[in-house]
């Protein structure tokens, strides 16, 4: 990890869709996201458009809907493995939205969002689980990061991402998370 808050290894594309964290708030969750788009396609850059401010409104007709959207997250984990950040682990990146985790709102204050290129129907690449255990890896040697959990498990009722398909017990098995990190919820 760079002085700055971004991760060497990573492609780096700015989003404007952050803020500074409040003051003294220390990073300590990490929240694992899912995005398609369009929905349950892959491979476009429509996801980097979504959190750079400019996605096509008339490209889809889903796009309508969600043009106006300002939401980033710090880094998205593309289905070869590749991994993209947008936002430095030093800011606040607008993924969480309403949330709550362990009885504390606003979780955007006190997360890293990684955003899992897939859907809600379709199973993760074995390329994701790798790219992902090793981030998860590298922001917990410089951040102390008490859990790993979904969107779903801190905005309930409103998100389901990861999804079903999301294995956990597999993200768990392909290496040795360290001892400090559970997942509730």
């Amino acid at each position: 990890m760079e002085v700055d808050g971004w991760l060497s290894e990573a492609s780096r594309i700015e989003s404007p869709n952050c803020d500074d964290r409040p003051p003294g708030e220390t990073v300590s969750l990490i929240v694992v996201h899912a995005i398609s788009l369009p929905p349950a396609q892959f491979a476009g850059d429509d996801i980097i458009r979504l959190f750079t401010n400019q996605l096509d409104p008339n490209a889809h007709p889903y796009y309508s809907q969600i043009s106006g959207l300002q939401v980033s997250a710090h880094f998205l984990i593309r289905r070869d493995g590749r991994v993209i950040q947008f936002v430095s682990c030093w800011q606040r990146a607008w993924h969480a939205g309403l949330s709550e985790w362990n009885g504390r709102p606003r979780c955007n204050d006190f997360s890293l969002g990684i955003e899992l290129e897939g859907c809600d129907e379709l199973p993760f690449e074995n390329a994701q689980y790798a790219a992902l255990l090793a981030l998860i890896g590298r922001l917990a040697a410089h951040y102390p990061i008490d859990a790993v959990v979904g969107h779903s498990d801190i905005s309930p009722g409103r998100k389901t991402d990861p999804g079903p398909c999301f294995d956990w017990q597999r993200l768990a098995s392909i290496g040795d998370l360290p001892g400090r990190f559970r997942r509730l919820g």
